[in-house]
């Protein structure tokens, strides 16, 4: 760790930012994967970014603001600073006087952007300080604006000559800059795929945002080409290709993080479709602590993890934050002394310490001719993206026949079926029960904004919705207080999580509302809701005995196994989320 890095723990330490017992464990961990220790800070949630910001302001005695207004900035400053040195170096000129130019940066710190600013505008430099986050919003919102009105404003049928000046044109292009804000905006929004969807007027951008779609830009008809072939130049397609599918690849570095965009083509009658998926290489893995489990399952899973042999299954649809669930189990018990190997398509995070291998059919290499070579590699823990058929299957229980630990996932709509589901790939009955130790089952909702969801009481036909019979409301829901008191949410935990339940105490719910920091969804960020299987001696019986899906289900929530709609319960009373959300998502299931 440098010099440098050191010296500004100690500066959060003094300002009381930062804990001092913890900053020798963040400087080794920011060493450790090799990123600079405040961008360790702010990802891992130890300090947020405003009060590392502030406290280095405050170090060197300059203004520190909170939000920037954009709309008071004048158009000939923006002009005289180059889109791409603001990006790069986080500043943004503000206001003019007489007295100077006053300009935000997010590294008070830094001199050489200041002294850059000097020399390209000529005059005094007024530094306050702002988050980097702040500022990258603000510097999209300002340039964004020109090139908006430009794309929007031009002629039916007018657009560029797109193969020579897409190519020629330099980053201050409007289109370039158009395409370049789509990721930078996606980045921004937390948004998990862009979609650019041609219509008869106009080019529609839709970002897939906590798993709804959502529509944010627009451009005029006559820029489809150029927008798609400037997308196809950094994918490395065939931009002259337009009458087939086409995929490519786009790694991007955007506010810091690598961004690695999957890129998909496809011509319709309208002109061609591009969907984009960005995955943050960078990003700091969830912990299970983050996922959302009540306490029990918490337990329950930690156990089976660490268990030396046997199969653990995630079942869900696509969307589900079944891998997800799979790395934070693989972060939990990954040590030096583990050899862990995983068989994915694709891999979509990389993982220190561990051997990923990404599958390729087109070359004969699958998950199951994977999994046959990891055998020969002394694993202790094998993860396998999904079983897919019976070769797989019998693989995997080899496997943990012999003494490794076998994590994958399944399509499955519920734990009880994944049972039925391995037995319909002709994997015989006895060969589950001896190895299989544990399905889980999720889904993924959305959570309410902790800034503006609104508490109100719940009728009793919420409640029914939740599947809380009325005949035994009140024992019910005593129990799912007890239960929500309990549920686990890292240092993503809301601010209110009910107290264990008393019998004169009154049921609080949550409404979303809608505000800025939610961007007016009443939603920020996802967290699961959970079907844990353990395979017990009842269960156990009622697989060997061949038994259906149905049947299996009833014994194991005999024996304590809270159903997908429960468990959503759970995270409603709560304040997690919504029981709109719970009723969506387990929609599938119950049918």
């Amino acid at each position: 760790m440098s010099f440098e890095q050191r010296y500004i723990g100690e500066i959060l330490v003094r300002r009381g930012a930062l804990e001092p017992e913890k900053l020798e464990d963040v400087l080794a961990s920011a060493a450790d994967r090799e990123i600079d220790l405040r961008d360790f800070l702010v990802a891992s949630h130890t300090v947020e970014e405003n009060k590392v910001v502030r406290a280095l302001a405050d170090e060197v005695g300059i203004e520190f603001v909170e939000k920037i207004a954009t709309d008071a900035i004048p158009e000939e400053l923006i002009d005289a600073v180059p889109i791409n040195f603001a990006r790069q170096n986080h500043v943004l000129p503000l206001t003019e006087s007489h007295d100077g130019v006053r300009v935000a940066v997010a590294n008070p710190l830094d001199p050489f952007p200041v002294d850059d600013l000097r020399i390209l505008l000529g005059k005094t430099i007024i530094p306050v300080a702002a988050s980097e986050e702040a500022i990258d919003d603000a510097i999209n919102r300002v340039y964004e604006r020109k090139d908006e009105t430009a794309l929007a404003d031009a002629k039916e049928g007018e657009e560029i000559e797109e193969l020579r000046d897409l190519i020629d044109m330099t980053d201050e292009a409007p289109v370039i800059r158009w395409v370049n804000n789509l990721f930078y905006t996606a980045v921004k929004e937390r948004a998990s795929d862009i979609h650019i969807e041609p219509t008869d007027e106009k080019v529609v951008v839709r970002y897939r945002i906590d798993g709804r779609l959502i529509p944010r830009k627009e451009a005029n008809r006559g820029f489809l080409p150029s927008i798609v072939s400037r997308v196809k130049i950094e994918a490395g397609l065939n931009i002259a290709e337009k009458r087939l599918p086409q995929d490519g690849r786009i790694t991007k570095k955007i506010a810091g993080k690598v961004i690695d965009v999957r890129v998909s083509t496809i011509p319709t009658a309208k002109g061609e479709r591009v969907v984009m998926r960005l995955l943050d290489k960078e990003q700091v893995l969830l912990n299970l602590i983050d996922l959302g489990f009540a306490r029990r399952e918490l337990d329950q899973l930690h156990y089976l993890i660490t268990r030396p042999n046997g199969i653990i299954l995630v079942t869900g649809p696509t969307g589900s934050g079944k891998t997800t669930t799979l790395y934070a189990c693989l972060n939990k018990i990954n040590t030096p002394e583990k050899n862990i190997l995983t068989a994915e398509d694709p891999v979509e995070y990389e993982l220190r310490g561990i051997g990923q291998m990404q599958v390729q059919p087109k070359i004969g290499l699958t998950f199951a001719s994977g999994m046959r070579s990891f055998l020969r590699q002394d694993p202790d823990v094998i993860m396998v993206g999904e079983i897919r058929d019976h070769e797989t299957a019998e693989i995997a229980i080899h496997a943990s026949l012999t003494g490794h630990l076998v994590l994958s996932t399944l399509h499955t709509n519920d734990a009880p079926s994944a049972i039925t589901r391995l037995v319909d790939m002709d994997v015989q009955p006895y060969q589950i029960s001896s190895s299989v130790l544990a399905v889980l089952a999720q889904r993924l909702v959305r959570r309410l904004c902790e800034v503006c969801k609104t508490p109100y009481t719940p009728t009793s036909q919420d409640l029914r919705e939740l599947g809380i019979d009325a005949s035994r409301a009140q024992e019910k829901l005593a129990e799912l207080q007890r239960v929500a008191a309990t549920t686990v949410l890292g240092n993503a935990r809301p601010s209110t999580l009910p107290a264990p339940a008393s019998n004169d105490a009154e049921l609080t719910l949550y409404h979303p509302a809608g505000c800025e920091e939610c961007s007016n969804t009443g939603y920020r960020g996802r967290i699961g809701i959970f079907e844990l299987m353990l395979i017990d001696e009842p269960v156990r019986h009622e697989i060997l005995n061949n038994s259906d899906a149905k049947t299996i289900q009833r014994v194991a929530q005999q024996q304590g196994m809270r159903p997908l709609r429960e468990d959503g319960a759970r995270q409603v009373v709560a304040g997690v989320t919504s029981v709109e959300e719970v009723l969506a998502a387990t929609q599938a299931a119950e049918v």
